[in-house]
C-alpha cells in the first residue's frame, strides 16, 4: 500500500470521543449520549465483539447489593488488598455505585442470577463479605450492549467507526482534543477533533510472553496491547502503580482463568497434590499468588483447581458456565486431553504478567469522576487505576467518565500539526521498511526480555537490564517491516507494548521496598516498608521526554482500615530513575572474590535524596565528592560550586543536599536555581522550594529571586514561584495579577490563589471570565461576596456553577441568592444540585423554604446531593425559630429522621449525628 499524504487525512468531529468499544468504553458513551452530546466511538476492531466483554462473563465480582453488604466494608477489603495504597474515593465510587449499575444493565436485559424470592444470589467467596454475583447467561452481555448502542435515540447520537485504531491522544493548551490513527482495513489516516477524549482501551495484556511462546495466547483478550497506557504517558497524563503487576492462576496449557470464583460457591476450591489446601489470603490479591507460586514450585505441587468431589448437579452447573459463558473452547479442551470434571481435577499455573487497574492497580491516575492529570482526557475501565475495580467498576467508570465529558463541546481550534506529523509517523514508518524484521519476531524478542527481567521475583540487576534492552529496542522497533494496514496496526502495538515494558521496568525499579505479594516482590528489597513507601508511585513523561516519577502520600482514608495508617506529608519529586551499573559483574579494577570472603553491605538510604544521589554517585566523582561535604553540614558557599557544574547530574543532587541541610540562604539560591539550563534541575529546585516552604525565611533575596522566575519559559517554574510566594507573604497583588494573562492553566490557577491570598478580590474577579474551567472553579472558591460570585452562578459549566453555589454557604446565602440555591436543586447536573444544597445550609430557612426544598432533595437519585442535603440540614437542625407554627430546627430534625435509613453508609451516618446533636 501506499503512505496516504498527512494532508489527506480524513478528519472526524464530535463533542465527545471515546477510544475503545469494550466495557467501560460502551457505557461512556450510552451516558455521555443520554447527555446531549455527539459521541465518536473508535474501535480498533468492531464494537459488537471487541473488549474483553465479548468473551463472556460468568459472574460479577463486587456486586455491593443493599442487605447482602455495606460500601465502607468492601473499601475495607479492597485496600487491605492492594496492601493499603488505594485512593478510596475512587473505590468507593464503584462500592455506592454499584448496585445502581447493576439494575441499570438489567434494565437493558442482562441476567444476574436470582434465588427463589426474586432476590439478588449474592455468593460469598471472599472471608468478609458476600460480592459475587453470578451471570447464568453472562455470555451475552457484549451484545445487549450493542443492542443500547443501536437503538434509534443513540444512532442519533453516536457514531461507530469500527477498524479505526488511535495511536495518539492530541493536545493543545495543556488539554486534550482529539486524536490520530488510521483505519486498520484501508490504511487511511484519520485525525479526530474533540471536546474531551475518554480512553478505555483495556489492561496491557501482551506484556509478558505466556508459557507457551504463542504472542497471542495471553490470559487477558491479546488485542489490548497497551495501546491507551502508551497514548495517556505521551499526552502527558500521570500513570499510576505500574509496577503492581497483574498475575493470575490459570489453567495449564489453556490461556483462560481458571475460574474458581466460579467454582467455589458450588464447592470447588484449590488444593496441591495432595489433596490440601494451602491458600490462606482472604482475596484474589498478589498475597495469595505468592502463596499460590510457593505451593506450586515446592515438593507439594503440582496445584489444582479441585472439582471431583462435587455432586453431578453441581458439576452439570459448573460445565454449563463454563463451557459456554466462560470460554467455548474449554470444553473441547478437557475432552481432547480426555478429561472430565467428575474424573480429574483441573491442573492450574500461573499467568504472563500484565497490566491491568481491574484486577490488580496499575494504570492511569484518576480521580473520583475518571478525570486523569490531563484536563479533557479520561480514562475508565481495566486502564484506569481504581484497584480491584473488574466489571462493575470499568461500568460505573466509564459511566462517570460519559457524565463529566459532558461538559465539554467539539474543539474548534487548529490539531496540532507538530503532534499530528509524528503520529503519521509512528503508523507508516514500517512501509518504508518492507524488508524489515516482521514484527511477530520482534515483538516475541521483547516480550521474552519482559519475562527474562521484569518479571517477579523482581531485583534491580534485572530490572536495570531491561532498561537497558528496552531502551536499545526503541531502534530495532523503528525497523520493522509491514506491508498492509493490519501488518501496521501489529506494528503500532508493539511500540505500546515498549512503553508498557519501560514504565513497568522503572517502575519497579524506583520503588525500593516489597509490596502486593508477588505482584512487587523484590529479592533486593524483601520487606514492605509502609515508612517509606506508603506511596502511590506516579509516573509522568517530562517536557525534555524523560520519564520522571514521584511519590505521592496516601490520603486519608474515608474508611478507616487498622492495618494501615497513611501518614500524609509532602510528596516526594524523584525525577527519572536511572539504572544500575550493570555492565561489568563488580568493579573492573579488583579482582573477584570468593562467597567465604564477601563482605555484607548496604545500600539503604533514609530519604529519596539519599538514593537519588547514592545511584548518580557511579556516573560523577564530583558526586562523591559533594556526598562527603554534605554529611558535615556544610554552609551555602561550599555548595556554591556544585551548583554550577557542567553536570546537570551534580547540579541535582546539589538540590538534594540543600533540601536535606537547609543551610542559610538556601531559599534564594533555590530560587537562583529555577533558572537552570536543565529541566530536571529546574524540576528539583520547584519540588525543593515547596518541600521547604514552612521553613524558608522569607528574605528579600529570595523574593526577588521568586519575582525573577515569574517571566521564566517554564511553565512548572511560573506555578511554583506563584506558590511559594504565596505561602510566604513576598508578592504583591500587582505582580500575580500579571499571572492572570499567563499561556499556563496551573500558572492562572495559582495566580488566583495567590491573588486571593492578598485579598485582591478585583482581580480574582478577572478569572471569572478565564477560558478554562479549572480557573475559574478556582476563582468560585476564592471569591468572597455574593456579587462577585453572582457571574459564576450562572456559568454555562457545571463544575464552575457547583462551586460558586458551593461557596455561596461560607458567605452566608442571602437574598435574592438562596432562591437561586433553591432553583438550583431541580439542575439536571449532580454537582450543581449538590453545591446548592450546601448552598442553602447557610441560607435563612424561613426567608427561601430552604429546609423543605432540602427535605425533598433527600430523595434525590444522586447519593453526593443527598449527603449534602443531610450536611446542610444538620446546619438547620440546631436552629430554632417562633414565627412558624413548627420551628425550622424541628422541621430538619425531622427530615434527618427519615434519612437515617438512607441506601448510602454516608447519607445514614451523617444523618444520625442529628440525634447526638439532640
Amino acid at each position: 500500500m501506499q503512505i496516504p499524504a498527512v494532508t489527506d487525512a480524513q478528519e472526524l468531529s464530535c463533542d465527545v470521543l471515546v477510544i475503545g468499544g469494550g466495557t467501560a468504553g460502551t457505557m461512556a458513551a450510552l451516558t455521555a449520549a443520554e447527555q446531549g452530546r455527539n459521541v465518536l466511538l473508535l474501535e480498533k476492531a468492531h464494537v459488537r465483539h471487541s473488549g474483553a466483554l465479548a468473551m463472556g462473563m460468568d459472574g460479577v465480582n463486587n456486586a455491593v447489593i443493599p442487605g447482602r453488604a455495606e460500601p465502607d466494608d468492601y473499601v475495607a477489603e479492597i485496600t487491605r488488598a492492594n496492601d493499603g495504597i488505594v485512593d478510596q474515593s475512587t473505590v468507593r465510587q464503584t462500592a455506592t455505585r454499584g448496585f445502581s449499575m447493576v439494575q441499570r444493565l438489567e434494565s437493558y436485559g442482562v441476567k444476574f442470577e436470582k434465588d427463589e424470592h426474586g432476590e439478588y444470589a449474592v455468593r460469598q467467596v471472599h472471608r468478609s463479605g458476600s460480592y459475587v454475583l453470578p451471570m447464568p447467561e453472562g455470555k451475552d452481555v457484549k451484545k445487549v450492549l450493542y443492542r443500547q448502542l443501536r437503538r434509534r435515540e443513540m444512532r442519533e447520537r453516536i457514531r461507530i467507526e469500527n477498524r479505526v485504531m488511535p495511536v495518539r491522544v492530541l493536545t493543545a493548551g495543556g488539554r486534550a482534543v482529539g486524536a490520530a490513527g488510521f483505519n486498520t482495513r484501508t490504511g487511511e489516516f484519520v485525525t479526530v477533533r474533540a471536546g474531551a477524549v475518554i480512553l478505555a482501551t483495556g489492561p496491557c495484556g501482551r506484556l509478558g510472553l505466556p508459557a507457551s511462546g504463542y504472542l497471542y495466547g495471553t490470559y487477558e483478550n491479546p488485542t489490548n496491547a497497551g495501546d491507551g497506557y502508551a497514548m495517556a504517558y505521551h499526552a502527558g497524563a500521570e500513570l499510576t502503580g505500574i509496577e503492581c503487576f497483574q498475575i493470575n492462576p490459570l489453567m495449564k496449557d489453556y490461556n483462560g482463568p481458571a475460574c474458581a470464583y466460579v467454582a467455589n460457591p458450588f464447592g470447588g476450591y484449590q488444593v496441591n497434590r495432595h489433596g490440601e489446601r494451602f491458600v490462606d489470603s482472604d482475596y484474589w490479591s498478589g498475597r495469595m499468588m505468592s502463596e499460590f507460586a510457593a505451593e506450586l514450585a515446592s515438593d507439594r505441587g503440582p496445584v489444582y483447581l479441585k472439582l471431583s468431589h462435587l455432586p453431578e448437579e453441581s458439576i452439570s452447573a459448573l460445565e454449563t458456565i463454563l463451557h459456554s459463558t466462560e470460554r467455548p473452547t474449554r470444553g473441547t479442551f478437557h475432552a481432547n486431553r480426555g478429561h472430565d470434571y467428575r474424573t480429574h481435577d483441573v491442573e492450574m499455573h500461573i499467568s504472563e504478567i500484565g497490566l491491568c487497574g481491574g484486577h490488580s492497580a496499575s494504570g492511569v491516575r484518576v480521580d473520583d469522576h475518571a478525570r486523569t492529570t490531563v484536563p479533557g482526557l479520561y480514562a475508565a475501565g481495566d486502564l484506569a487505576s481504581v484497584p480491584h475495580n473488574y466489571m462493575i467498576g470499568a461500568f460505573v467508570f466509564g459511566d462517570l467518565a460519559g457524565a463529566d465529558a459532558s461538559q465539554f463541546t467539539e474543539y474548534e481550534g487548529e490539531l496540532p500539526s507538530s503532534q499530528v506529523r509524528d503520529a503519521h509517523e509512528l503508523i507508516y514508518r514500517p512501509l518504508r521498511n518492507p524488508d524489515g524484521p516482521p514484527q511477530p519476531q520482534v515483538e516475541y524478542k521483547l516480550r521474552r526480555f519482559v519475562n527474562d527481567y521484569v518479571a517477579p521475583p523482581k531485583s534491580g540487576a534485572r530490572l536495570s537490564l531491561a532498561v537497558d534492552h528496552f531502551e536499545r529496542m526503541r531502534g530495532e522497533i523503528g525497523e520493522m517491516g509491514a506491508q498492509t494496514p493490519h501488518e501496521l496496526m501489529r506494528c503500532a502495538e508493539v511500540h505500546f507494548i515498549r512503553d508498557c515494558a519501560e514504565m513497568a521496568a522503572r517502575s519497579s525499579l524506583a520503588r525500593t521496598e516489597s509490596r502486593w505479594g508477588l505482584y512487587h516482590e523484590r529479592t533486593d528489597h524483601p520487606q514492605r516498608d509502609d515508612d517509606g513507601w506508603l506511596h502511590h508511585l506516579d509516573l509522568h513523561k517530562s517536557p525534555s521526554g524523560a520519564m520522571e516519577f514521584t511519590a505521592r502520600p496516601v490520603e486519608t482514608y474515608l474508611v478507616p482500615v487498622e492495618e494501615f495508617t497513611p501518614i500524609g506529608g509532602a510528596a516526594r519529586h524523584l525525577g527519572e530513575v536511572h539504572p544500575e551499573q550493570v555492565a561489568t559483574a563488580g568493579q573492573r579494577d579488583i579482582a573477584p572474590v570468593g562467597s567465604g570472603s564477601r563482605t555484607s553491605t548496604s545500600t539503604s538510604t533514609s530519604t529519596a535524596e539519599s538514593r537519588d544521589t547514592v545511584a548518580a554517585a557511579s556516573h560523577s566523582p564530583r558526586i562523591l565528592e559533594l556526598l562527603a561535604l554534605a554529611e558535615n553540614e556544610p554552609e551555602l558557599p561550599l555548595l556554591r560550586p556544585f551548583l554550577a557544574d557542567p553536570d546537570p547530574a551534580v547540579r541535582r543532587a546539589t538540590v538534594a543536599a540543600l533540601t536535606e541541610t537547609v543551610p542559610t540562604g538556601t531559599g534564594p539560591a533555590l530560587a537562583e536555581t529555577l533558572s537552570d539550563p536543565d529541566p530536571g534541575v529546574r524540576g528539583a529546585a520547584a519540588a525543593s522550594l515547596l518541600e521547604l516552604v514552612e521553613v524558608l525565611v522569607p528574605e528579600p533575596d529570595l523574593a526577588r529571586g521568586l519575582l525573577d522566575a515569574l517571566g521564566h519559559g517554564d511553565a512548572q517554574v511560573r506555578a511554583t514561584a506563584l506558590d511559594v510566594l504565596r505561602a510566604l507573604r513576598l508578592g504583591d497583588a500587582a505582580a500575580y495579577a500579571l499571572a492572570l494573562d499567563d499561556p499556563d492553566i496551573e500558572v492562572r490557577i495559582a495566580s488566583v490563589r495567590a491573588l486571593v491570598s492578598v485579598d485582591a478580590l478585583d482581580a480574582v474577579a478577572r478569572a471569572a471570565t478565564d477560558p478554562a474551567r479549572e480557573v475559574r472553579v478556582t476563582a468560585a472558591r476564592g471569591l468572597a461576596t455574593p456579587a462577585a460570585l453572582a457571574p459564576l452562578l450562572h456559568d454555562a459549566d457545571i463544575l464552575v456553577r457547583a462551586a460558586a453555589l458551593t461557596s455561596l454557604a461560607s458567605v452566608g446565602c442571602p437574598a435574592p441568592y438562596d432562591v437561586t440555591a433553591v432553583d438550583a436543586l431541580a439542575d439536571p447536573s449532580w454537582q450543581v444540585r449538590a453545591g446548592a444544597a450546601t448552598a442553602l445550609g447557610a441560607a435563612d430557612p424561613e426567608r427561601a423554604n430552604a429546609v423543605p426544598a432540602l427535605t425533598k432533595a433527600l430523595d434525590d437519585a444522586n447519593a453526593d446531593v443527598r449527603k449534602a442535603a443531610v450536611l446542610a440540614l444538620l446546619k438547620h437542625s440546631t436552629k430554632e425559630h417562633s414565627t412558624n407554627e413548627h420551628s425550622a430546627g424541628a422541621d430538619a430534625r425531622a427530615a434527618l429522621a427519615t434519612a437515617v435509613l438512607d441506601p448510602d453508609a454516608d447519607v445514614r451516618a451523617y444523618a444520625s449525628r442529628a440525634g447526638a446533636l439532640a
